[in-house]
């Protein structure tokens, strides 16, 4: 089998692997809803759903920091990375070990296209087809309910001390433009680090959302922003739902539109 991942690398696959080391949470994630916890020998700290995997899988290091020894020692027979959580040198380190495939997702549909090639890769496609089919039809009626909801400037922050926002060519921002929510710093590259403080803050939005990843803003963060900036609303949401593709996307569509339907019943 010869599979072309998401960077365009060219992957010759002879038999099913059998041994997956997983360098990425959500698809640490996928891949158990695909049927295939009992085949994964290696995954990060950050690997948290099902929330007993790293209870049963060897522990490998994090996204950014591996332990080349460690996986290695686990004879994987592939090694999965994506492009934004793992730097190149992992992968071009990882491959020196066993075959690695990369993805690299911007929209829904790349997030498709991966689940498509783990189903031939894992030999799973069934299993792959009708979690394609869930996250389509919960796309499609999605965009049928937020159609009509007005256009809302935002912006969303990823980090404190400091503080950082999502901004263009981010998986996030695509998520919030999905949601017709206008990013305020579209103009910036991927995840920058903005001017904030109680002295003269410059962020200028309808809307301020703390995610709970990776910085893990609480009730605390939200008071201080607010205080900061008196005319925007500040909420608190699910990392998860904004930056995981895979198997998560089956659920995210709800939780935007039952934040959406938040949003109708709160005032600032």
């Amino acid at each position: 089998m010869q599979i072309t991942d998401q960077l365009h690398r060219i992957l010759h696959i002879q038999k099913t692997p059998k041994r997956i080391v997983s360098l990425v949470p959500s698809q640490t994630e996928l891949l158990c809803d695909l049927g295939l916890k009992d085949s994964l020998v290696g995954v990060t700290k950050f690997c948290v759903h099902p929330n007993t995997i790293r209870k049963e899988v060897a522990i490998v290091g994090g996204t950014k920091q591996v332990h080349l020894d460690k996986i290695k020692a686990l004879q994987p027979d592939i090694i999965l990375c994506n492009k934004e959580e793992n730097t190149k040198e992992i992968v071009e380190a990882c491959a020196q070990i066993s075959k690695v495939h990369v993805s690299d997702i911007f929209t829904i549909e790349d997030g498709l296209e991966l689940i498509q090639q783990y189903g031939a890769i894992f030999e799973c496609s069934d299993k792959a087809s009708r979690i394609i089919e869930k996250i389509s039809s919960e796309f499609e009626n999605f965009q049928q309910f937020v159609k009509d909801e007005p256009t809302m400037s935002v912006a969303y922050f990823i980090w404190k001390n400091p503080w950082m926002v999502a901004a263009n060519n981010t998986f996030i921002n695509y998520l919030l433009k999905v949601n017709r929510f206008e990013n305020v710093f579209e103009h910036k590259n991927r995840y920058p680090e903005i001017e904030f403080s109680s002295s003269g803050a410059i962020v200028k939005a309808d809307l301020i959302l703390l995610s709970s990843e990776p910085f893990p803003f609480n009730e605390i963060h939200q008071k201080e922003v607010q205080e900061i900036i008196t005319d925007a609303r500040v909420k608190l949401v699910d990392g998860e739902m904004f930056s995981w593709y895979g198997s998560r996307l089956m659920m995210a569509f709800q939780y935007f539109k039952t934040l959406r339907l938040n949003l109708q019943h709160t005032q600032l």
